[in-house]
């Protein structure tokens, strides 16, 4: 690769991290805002979750075939249309009346969550598949720069979170999502007026069967992804939220307010700290020093400890019974320390399919492993709500921990499985 080339690489990523950030800002402020929003509203958990389910659902089935839409159209197509069709979402979402039925509300909120799913992924798709193409490959750049992009956009997120509470608490559902929408559109055209060429621009003859891999390592690691995702949205879409806003809410408008802001600062920070921890997972793996498969030994590890911490966390919530402050700080702490393990378990992973994935189908195995991804968060997201409903916080803990245990033994058969690769 000549000098200018490799700094046409550079920009490209650059410039498609910059429009990432923005797109994970926005859509960590919708979620909060529509979760504290509805719940306020009187919405249930199921309720609740059934609002980010088709968003999940969709999640799935863009990544599905996004990886083929890269390959055809390319990478800078697939980033544009996750941007643009992020601002619809975002001023749909304007036209909710309040007078509609709860029914109608939900149905209406479920499509829009669905058309964010479907930007959401188009982005991530694009974002991470550049990494694979314009890393270095020496000294373990592919595991440093795709650490410094997945960990940065957690933390973007996590400020997306605070922002999202921070906009409902001072000007409201619909000023927020008409704010947001304005500057995300600013953005989108910046990008598209400043994106240098380094991508990939798409081949027209790719067929769609070339999506799914042959490759054991790739599927043995997407099912692992399934369970490590669900273990971590099983209490984060709305088991902990719920219980927090029980626990710090007393009922009047001044203290619903108070309560989502923080709500949102515990999220936030949540995120953002798991963001950091991604970021420094290679040098905390000592990764350059280390083969492929002691890298999935890694996950392997890292995962079965993730079990361990839900189940201490399960236990004392069994153990407390009802909510007490004692049990809320236990949970804090608890939780802090699930999202450190899981941060690393999470960078592992986002290395590892793009160290199994071939140059030529880059798009197909990223697109195929985030499909498992949206899977993990929509098994996560319906979990999550009917485990609270019915059990409360010990039984969406529980499960959380059942989900992490299943991602442990999937983990397990991938360390054996190492050295079986298919050619694609």
């Amino acid at each position: 690769m000549t000098s200018t080339s490799r700094a046409e690489g550079l920009s490209a990523y650059i410039a498609v991290t910059a429009a990432y950030w923005a797109f994970m800002l926005t859509d960590g402020a919708l979620r909060m805002l529509v979760l504290l929003h509805f719940h306020g509203l009187g919405f249930s958990p199921v309720q609740l979750a059934y609002l980010f389910l088709l968003y999940e659902f969709m999640g799935m089935v863009t990544n599905l075939s996004a990886g083929w839409i890269a390959k055809r159209f390319g990478l800078t197509a697939t980033l544009y249309a996750g941007l643009s069709l992020q601002i619809v979402a975002l001023y749909a979402l304007t036209r909710l009346d309040p007078a509609w039925t709860v029914a109608a509300s939900v149905a209406f909120v479920m499509g829009v969550q669905g058309l964010s799913g479907v930007a959401k992924d188009l982005a991530k798709m694009s974002s991470k598949s550049a990494v694979k193409l314009l890393a270095p490959a020496e000294g373990g750049g592919l595991f440093r720069w795709v650490a410094l992009l997945t960990g940065s956009k957690n933390a973007v997120k996590g400020v997306g979170f605070l922002l999202g509470a921070a906009l409902l608490a001072s000007v409201g559902f619909t000023a927020a999502l008409w704010a947001m929408g304005a500057v995300l559109a600013a953005i989108l055209l910046a990008v598209a007026l400043l994106m240098p060429p380094g991508l990939p621009r798409g081949r027209k003859g790719t067929k769609f069967t070339e999506v799914f891999s042959r490759d054991p390592r790739v599927n043995l690691l997407s099912l692992a992804r399934v369970f490590l995702f669900a273990a971590r949205d099983v209490w984060f879409v709305v088991g902990i939220p719920i219980y927090f806003y029980a626990v710090l809410s007393d009922g009047t408008e001044a203290g619903n307010r108070a309560a989502f802001f923080q709500i949102g600062t515990f999220m936030a920070l949540w995120i953002i700290a798991y963001g950091a921890v991604q970021g420094w997972a290679p040098s905390l793996l000592r990764a350059k020093d280390r083969a492929l498969d002691e890298i999935v030994r890694l996950a392997m590890l890292w995962v079965g400890l993730l079990t361990l911490v839900l189940a201490t966390v399960t236990l004392a919530a069994w153990l407390a019974g009802a909510p007490s402050p004692g049990l809320t700080l236990f949970l804090v702490a608890g939780l802090m320390v699930f999202g450190f393990v899981f941060a690393v378990n999470s960078s592992v992973h986002s290395y590892l399919i793009l160290a199994f994935s071939q140059d030529d189908r880059v798009t197909m195995d990223v697109g195929f492993y985030y499909m498992s991804n949206a899977a993990g968060r929509l098994l996560g997201t319906l979990l999550s709500g009917v485990s609270y409903q019915v059990g409360e916080l010990p039984l969406c803990l529980g499960t959380a921990g059942l989900m992490a245990a299943l991602s442990w033994l999937v983990a397990r058969r991938l360390h054996g499985r190492m050295g079986q690769a298919v050619a694609a």
